[in-house]
Parts: C-alpha cells; sequence; structure tokens
C-alpha cells in the first residue's frame, strides 16, 4: 500500500452511524473506522488483507522477538508452549490481596491502572465504562483520574469501539498512555501506533472468545440464566459450568429527588451455576460475532501484560476472590506486574491431563449437533451437574484447559474461515494457528471427519 498522503487526517472520513463497515459482517467493531484513522484500515484491521497474520510481522517490533512456535516445525505432534500462549516473559495465578469492590474478579486491570496514573507512569488510561442505565453497554473514555479508572472496572462482555477515542487522545495532548482491550483492538493499536506520537504505551490485554453485539449479550441471559434482569458479570470456569454474578439491591432505589446517593445503597451477591451441557446451544447460535468465529488471537498475543481467567484450575470460590492467569510477554509487561507486586498473592501456574480427546469431542460432537435433523435438547439440569463434576475430575486442568479451548477454539474456527471464508480467509489464519490444526490432522478420528465435511 502506498503511503499516506501528509494532510491524511484531514481527508479521511470516519465511516457513518449505520453506513457497513469496510470488513462488513466480519468487523469486530473496535472503533478504529469511527476515526480518520479509517484511512489505515487496510493494513490494520484484524479482518482485513492480512488479517491476523499480521501479528506474526509485529510481535518482533513489539516484544523483542517473536513466538518460539512460528519457529518450530509445522508436523503433527511436535508442540511449543509458545504457540499456544504467545510470546512470554513470565506466566503466573494471581490476585489482588485487598479485592477492589465492584470488580468481576480480584481487580488485577484496574489495580494496575490506578497504580500507574498515582505514580505518573502514565497521563492517561483508555479502558471502557458503562452507558448510562446500561451496564453492558460498552463507553470508551480516556481516564485521567483514578475515580474515572475505578468506573470503568468490571467486563463488558459485548463487541466494544475502544479505538473510537484515537482523536481524542491526540487531541489532548497526552503522551503516556495505558490501553486496556481485546486482541483484535491491541492488533489495530499496534498497527497505528507509530501516528500516535506517544512518549509511552502501555498495553494491557484480556482474553477473548466468543464475543458478540449487545443484543446477542441479552439473548444469552436470557436464555441461560434464571434471573438475566440481576446478572453483573459472568464467566466460563473449568468446572463445565458458567458461573453468573448476580447484584440485588438490598434497599429499594431511591428516585434522583431523594438527594441520596444511589452508590450508597447496598447489594446482595449470589451465584448461580450452570452446566455447559445445560445451555440451550440451538438459540444461541447466532450469539457470537462472526468476527470472533474468525479471530485467532484468543491469547491476546501484541499486549505487554495479559489478564484473564482461562488458566486457572475452579477453586471452590466467588470470582471476587478467584486467581486470575497473569502473563508478562516483555520488560513493559515485567514493569506493569512489579508495580503492583506488593498489592499481589502471585502463585506458579498448574497443568494437569491431556486435552486432545477432550477436544475432539467437543469438536465432533458440536458438528454433529449442527447436522442433525433436530437440534438436541440440553441436558436436564441435574445430569449437567453430575457430568460437569466427572469431568472436572478426569479432564484437563489449569494450562491445560487453557491449551483445551485454544485448540477447540482454533480448530472450529479454521472450519468457519473454510466454509465461510474461503482462501482469502484462510490466507490470513496465522502460522501458529495452522501449526494447532496440523497437530491434529493426522488424527485418525479428525482426518475421518474432515473427509466426511469435505464430502
Amino acid at each position: 500500500m502506498p503511503p499516506l498522503p501528509p494532510n491524511w487526517r484531514d481527508r479521511a472520513r470516519p465511516i457513518a452511524p449505520g453506513r457497513p463497515y469496510p470488513a462488513q459482517e466480519h468487523c469486530s467493531q473496535c472503533g478504529l473506522c469511527d476515526t480518520y484513522y479509517v484511512a489505515q484500515v487496510k493494513t490494520a484491521c484484524a479482518f482485513l488483507g492480512e488479517g491476523m497474520r499480521r501479528i506474526e510481522s509485529l510481535e518482533a517490533p513489539v516484544h523483542g522477538r517473536s513466538r518460539l512456535g512460528q519457529q518450530t516445525s509445522l508436523k503433527a505432534g511436535k508442540s511449543d508452549p509458545e504457540r499456544h500462549f504467545g510470546v512470554t516473559q513470565g506466566l503466573y495465578y494471581g490476585r489482588v490481596r485487598q479485592p477492589v469492590a465492584g470488580a468481576q474478579w480480584t481487580g488485577v486491570v484496574t489495580t494496575i491502572a490506578v497504580e500507574l496514573l498515582r505514580q505518573g507512569y502514565v497521563d492517561g488510561v483508555v479502558c471502557v465504562q458503562s452507558a448510562p442505565g446500561d451496564r453492558f453497554q460498552p463507553q470508551p473514555i480516556l481516564a485521567t483520574t483514578v475515580e474515572e479508572v475505578l468506573a470503568a472496572r468490571g467486563v463488558k462482555p459485548t463487541l466494544s469501539p475502544n479505538l473510537n477515542i484515537l482523536a481524542e487522545l491526540e487531541q489532548s495532548g497526552l503522551k503516556k498512555i495505558l490501553f486496556c482491550g481485546v486482541g483484535c483492538q491491541v492488533q489495530a493499536l499496534r498497527s497505528i501506533a507509530p501516528d500516535l506520537g506517544l512518549d509511552q504505551l502501555y498495553v494491557i490485554g484480556t482474553h477473548c472468545v466468543d464475543n458478540g453485539r449487545r443484543s446477542g449479550l441479552d439473548q444469552f441471559l436470557k436464555t441461560a440464566s434464571t434471573s438475566p434482569e440481576t446478572v453483573q458479570h459472568y464467566e466460563f470456569m473449568q468446572d463445565y459450568q458458567v458461573h453468573f454474578k448476580h447484584r440485588i439491591p438490598q434497599n429499594p432505589p431511591q428516585p434522583p429527588e431523594s438527594g441520596q446517593n444511589p452508590e450508597l445503597n447496598t447489594f446482595q451477591e449470589y451465584y448461580e451455576q450452570v452446566p455447559y451441557f445445560c445451555l440451550p446451544s440451538a438459540e444461541l447460535t447466532t450469539v457470537i460475532a462472526p468476527s470472533c468465529y474468525s479471530c485467532f488471537d484468543y491469547m491476546n498475543g501484541l499486549a505487554d501484560l495479559v489478564v484473564g481467567y482461562m488458566g486457572v484450575p475452579y477453586q471452590n470460590q466467588p470470582m471476587s476472590q478467584h486467581l486470575q492467569q497473569i502473563l508478562v510477554r516483555n520488560d513493559r509487561g515485567q514493569a506493569l506486574l512489579d508495580l503492583v507486586k506488593p498489592l499481589l498473592d502471585l502463585q506458579a501456574p498448574q497443568s494437569r491431563g491431556d486435552r486432545r480427546t477432550f477436544v475432539l469431542q467437543t469438536l465432533i460432537q458440536e458438528e454433529q449437533a449442527k447436522a442433525a435433523p433436530k437440534p438436541p435438547k440440553p441436558l436436564p439440569r441435574w445430569a449437567g451437574k453430575l457430568l460437569a463434576w466427572i469431568l472436572t475430575r478426569i479432564g484437563p486442568q489449569g494450562l491445560e484447559f487453557a491449551r483445551y479451548s485454544i485448540d477447540y477454539h482454533t480448530l472450529r474456527n479454521y472450519l468457519y474461515v473454510h466454509r465461510h471464508r474461503g482462501p482469502a480467509g484462510i490466507a490470513q489464519i496465522p502460522d501458529y494457528a495452522r501449526a494447532i490444526v496440523a497437530e491434529y490432522a493426522n488424527d485418525p478420528s479428525f482426518a475421518q471427519f474432515l473427509d466426511n465435511q469435505s464430502r
């Protein structure tokens, strides 16, 4: 692509509301095209041009080296830990000793952001608050105070336009920034970062898989939870159950004219646990966005530090006390972790079991269900609970469960891209994801399954 003209910011026109984005149905609505940075969409978007293969060319400039898995033979059975997790300088389990009130977990990301601001390492934090009146509708913000960062605590599990603040960021004159976001947003940010004119850019990433639009989240909650209107947070945990955190006011809400601060109201929290096998999968097929079916960056490979849950065994504790996985990719990420180490409990990660059989069983059963004349009924709650209990004891645990999840989503998404996006989509798949597919390609059950799919 030829270089942009000097006045490209003046000439570029953001995509107008309601108009299709350049990636069309595969757009993840990252916010890039809502600004004049739409001029760089062809070389920045995770779903256009090279797509997610661009991650491989950006790893060395961002981290100082590429993941070891890229230097590994793609022969089946040859595996390297970094093929799954990306460039890894350190990997831990961790939680905040005194959890942040209102956070989904213990507030690791919030704590880092607050300390960066307090100690002057950054001037602003790009994070996501909730839109007024809708706890799950994301509203990106350039936060410059601790109060604004704290107001952004908690995950908003929907597609989010975090990058729509790029013009505001440039106009602010702030030069030291922390960006918090998911893989597709971070890839676009890294691609255009040289034009931002920043003196320092830190990036905290989160795991992201099977996201969707705001309306899809409502559909999921209505079909999966007994009280969708009170769900505050949720997570697919390693005990093979979805844990829904509900939050109910203990005091009647006060009208605005009462003068009472609604933050002073007390709340009761409780958890609802629904086995994976009890979810009405037939009613949820359209919840996941096409962009997420095309994604191969579950682990947010271009962030400096990645915080998420997927690699930690379930510990019979609520999310607000539970350990999370903390992955350091480079020296900037290590500096972020070192800043808050006195506030954290850190542990070495664990891994147990063998994921391969579980990956293939999950994928093949899901594909067979899609092809069945009638969608299978979800298991009754008692049977789902029993099956979840059994699998928790015989299935993969810890980091091996994370590999199971990465492998399953890689294979599933590979099939989706093959079917729906053709050669152009296949060309966007990174080598590390191809290597995972290659590991399973010679398995007799998977090979037979692929053969049946091609008929």
